[in-house]
């Protein structure tokens, strides 16, 4: 690979990384041809999208990108794949569906929503994240619960002043 591929794969990866907002990198040394092939097609199937590449070009991708990938760095040894996703849970649900049928993919580190989470021992904690939509929803729905219990008693008291100061002393009593 000349230096000019090797830069059109950086900048690739770099892209990747900006559009995603989410990637894994994992080990997936000694695997068969055949077992690396069923796993591009499990991400492919799971709309997640797989790289081999060096780690000095998926570090200097990650250098390009910006950001607070220090703690990441240093899982860059041995090889490594990389995993993209616009979900978060998404590549840790594969790995640990993969996982059952031999001990690799190994989780060396994932990035998600300028978050790292550093070794395989975080594979369950990254499953059971929740998406910043899901917790936007969250906090509307709580937000949302007491405003519904003022309007439910205001209707319920007939809306008209006598039945707001009912409803309000039947609260605080």
């Amino acid at each position: 690979m000349n230096k000019e591929q090797k830069h059109e794969l950086v900048e690739g990866l770099a892209d990747q990384m900006r559009e995603f907002g989410n990637f894994y990198i994992t080990d997936t040394s000694n695997l068969t041809v055949e077992k690396i092939n069923s796993i591009r097609r499990k991400c492919f199937e799971n709309n997640i999208t797989i790289k081999v590449a060096k780690n000095s070009l998926i570090r200097k991708a990650m250098e390009a990108v910006g950001g607070d990938f220090e703690s990441v760095y240093g899982t860059l040894k041995g090889s490594s794949s990389i995993m993209f996703s616009k979900s978060g849970t998404a590549p840790a649900k594969l790995i640990k569906e993969l996982r059952k049928q031999g001990d690799k993919p190994v989780l060396k580190a994932a990035y998600i929503d300028s978050s790292a989470f550093i070794g395989d021992n975080q594979l369950d904690t990254l499953i059971k994240l929740k998406s910043k939509e899901q917790l936007l929803g969250e906090i509307i729905g709580l937000l949302q619960s007491p405003a519904k219990n003022v309007i439910s008693a205001l209707q319920s008291g007939g809306s008209t002043i006598a039945g707001l100061v009912k409803t309000l002393q039947e609260r605080e009593g």
